[in-house]
């Protein structure tokens, strides 16, 4: 980081609406230089997820969920947020069980990323799971998460299917091709 950047200084944080998931604050702030400025932004939940690239059989596996933010069904990778008291690996594992009915005998975190965070503090964390093992355990999703097993040696054409735009998605699938052609 740029050590001669300072910090705004923060005068007043103010809830200006709430609803069932998400509390949308006002920050006051001052700026080094003495410009101040009022930012929206959601609360800071404390709260990071995980999301799991899982390997089987030379093959990614992914599923296709509904998204009501754009009102239609996505492709992507098993995601979900840590539990209070579960560490990345842990919530991983369970979400992988939870979403595709396997567990990982392996396990590894690639990074964290940020999600728009000049409106949001929240933090995925990218894992890539393997030597998976049939395991299933109920979660909270609405109906059957259907599967999809997309070859690794094809995976970049991940980038050409309609369904598969969500910038975390297309993220963990650059980060696993990278970690892949490091191993």
């Amino acid at each position: 980081m740029d050590k001669s950047l300072q910090k705004p200084k923060i005068h007043k944080i103010e809830t200006v609406a709430r609803s069932r998931l998400f509390n949308v604050e006002t920050v006051d702030l001052e700026f080094s230089n003495g410009a101040r400025r009022i930012y929206e932004r959601m609360q800071p939940s404390g709260r990071e997820a995980v999301m799991i690239v899982p390997i089987i059989d030379e093959h990614l596996l992914l599923i296709r969920e509904y998204a009501v933010g754009i009102e239609d069904y996505e492709l992507g990778f098993p995601k979900g947020l840590i539990d209070l008291g579960e560490d990345i690996l842990e919530a991983a594992n369970r979400e992988l069980m939870e979403e595709v009915g396997f567990g990982a005998k392996r396990m590894e975190i690639l990074t964290k990323l940020t999600l728009a965070p000049s409106y949001f503090s929240s933090k995925m964390n990218i894992v890539v799971a393997q030597n998976l093992y049939p395991q299933q355990r109920q979660g909270d999703e609405p109906e059957p998460l259907p599967q999809v097993r997309w070859p690794i040696a094809d995976m970049m054409d991940l980038l050409n299917e309609p369904d598969f735009r969500e910038a975390r998605n297309v993220s963990a699938l650059f980060l696993a091709h990278a970690w892949l052609l490091q191993k």
